[in-house]
């Protein structure tokens, strides 16, 4: 059974998240995360061997939880998986909505990175998921919609009580995708 992360390690996650998010995974330095999470630069290097090891930490996370989630939906026929892929895409987006940021900040190079060579396939499921199942060319497209624009929305620090984004961006979701609740 792995042992669970030291305070120190979790400091340097939070801080190296908030400075990534902020400042970009290339605009951050090491030294950065170090001073923000007060400890030396050896400290921070006795946890991480560099900052790539704490995006791949930092990342592992979001892309598990979104592979599990479209594993979860594939066994929902058509119209069937159009809430619960809205509700579960919305619920991810928000959880990780500090992970999006990095990720849309610098999207070419985030998308090159190993941990999240399963979003393609699991972006794929999920959009085939919110269309419904349909290959209607509108429903694809809707579908889409609805990925980018909960994705830039949560990505965009907008000023809103968590419950309230939550319930609009689901709703927003299932308007677009002309999806009927119930």
């Amino acid at each position: 059974m792995p042992r669970p992360p030291s305070a120190m390690r979790r400091q340097i996650l939070g801080s190296a998240l908030r400075l990534f998010a902020e400042h970009g995974f290339k605009g951050t330095s090491l030294h950065d995360i170090a001073v923000e999470a007060r400890c030396s630069k050896a400290s921070l290097l006795y946890h991480f061997a560099g900052k790539d090891a704490i995006l791949t930490e930092l990342l592992t996370p979001p892309a598990e939880s979104l592979s599990a989630m479209v594993g979860e939906l594939s066994v929902l026929e058509g119209g069937r998986a159009v809430e619960p892929a809205v509700t579960g895409y919305v619920g991810l987006a928000m959880r990780f909505h500090l992970e999006v940021k990095i990720i849309f900040a610098e999207l070419p190079d985030m998308l090159g990175h190993p941990v999240l060579a399963v979003i393609p396939r699991a972006v794929d499921q999920l959009a085939a998921a919110l269309a419904g199942r349909s290959e209607e060319p509108g429903a694809r497209v809707r579908a889409q919609m609805v990925i980018g624009g909960v994705a830039v929305t949560v990505a965009a620090d907008v000023d809103v009580e968590p419950d309230t984004m939550r319930a609009e961006l689901v709703q927003g979701a299932l308007r677009t995708l002309g999806h009927q609740t119930g």
